[in-house]
């Protein structure tokens, strides 16, 4: 199976659980999809927000080299996981659930871009039901700085100085050629995450959690890509955290914020009742 290549976690809730938060309707399936770097132990306590509201949740953060290199030169190598992702629901037959996604930084929206374009794309998963989205510390576009920050952090203190000056110098030469100077033309043959969602959103609900004082993802960016979702007609709510560190406005506020993403999936789950509804009283009043 295509999910035999992808190391993710998968957690059903317990019956009772469900039942009490859903009362007989289909339990939402929550996909989190985590920073560069991210551990699991780290990812899990995000999910368990959801578990705990008797949601399925599927866990999966996209390796260090797929993020920072793959995407930096073009490779669509995310593509090819994005598909392995949304087969699982298959594979647990999940697929008529409603689907929920939970994503962090750059490096979990870079995966989400291809997800949301398999799902505008591919006839195979047109029937997938997307209710919303939560974006976390995301997205931000052409920011070498912040890039090289998020790289830091993630290369860790074990790594030698002198190899961890190589890397960050290959890096920023990189991407400030590719993804900076030479991306009026670049672009042509692969687009960043940022303008490709922007570009051609998708078409649920969106909540934006982020933080001014975030010095990975600059606030702007996140509220340019907000303003033009709106401005497509896509539902936007956000939360600006105005303190908090990059992704780190669960560890300083987590009832707030474990508050914000429940109260926000049941509006969600909600506006699909009220579709559903109205779709029926059509059919009943032809």
């Amino acid at each position: 199976m295509a999910d035999d290549e992808i190391d993710y976690n998968i957690v059903f809730p317990d019956a009772v659980v469900s039942d009490r938060h859903w009362r007989g309707t289909k339990e939402p399936v929550v996909v989190l999809l985590g920073w560069a770097g991210c551990k699991d132990k780290h990812l899990s306590k995000y999910s368990s927000i959801y578990n705990e509201q008797g949601c399925v949740t599927i866990r999966y953060t996209a390796p260090l080299k797929t993020v920072f290199i793959s995407e930096s030169f073009g490779y669509k190598e995310m593509k090819s996981t994005a598909l392995k992702l949304l087969e699982i629901l298959y594979d647990y037959e999940v697929e008529n659930s409603p689907i929920f996604f939970h994503t962090f930084s750059n490096g979990g929206f870079m995966l989400y871009r291809y997800i949301v374009e398999l799902l505008h794309s591919d006839k195979q998963f047109s029937s997938l039901r997307v209710i919303g989205a939560v974006v976390d510390s995301a997205p931000g576009s052409g920011n070498v700085r912040g890039a090289l920050r998020a790289l830091t952090a993630t290369l860790g203190p074990k790594i030698s100085p002198v190899l961890r000056y190589v890397l960050l110098a290959l890096f920023a030469v990189t991407v400030f050629l590719l993804r900076v100077v030479l991306y009026p033309l670049t672009k042509y043959i692969h687009k960043n995450h940022y303008d490709a969602v922007k570009d051609r959103p998708p078409t649920w609900p969106h909540f934006f959690l982020y933080s001014r004082a975030d010095q990975v993802i600059r606030h702007r960016d996140v509220e340019v890509f907000m303003k033009t979702l709106k401005q497509k007609g896509v539902a936007v709510d956000s939360f600006d955290f105005a303190s908090t560190a990059h992704v780190s406005h669960f560890r300083d506020f987590p009832e707030q914020y474990a508050s914000k993403c429940r109260n926000f999936l049941v509006a969600c789950m909600e506006d699909l009742k009220g579709s559903k509804l109205k779709k029926r009283q059509k059919v009943l009043s032809q």
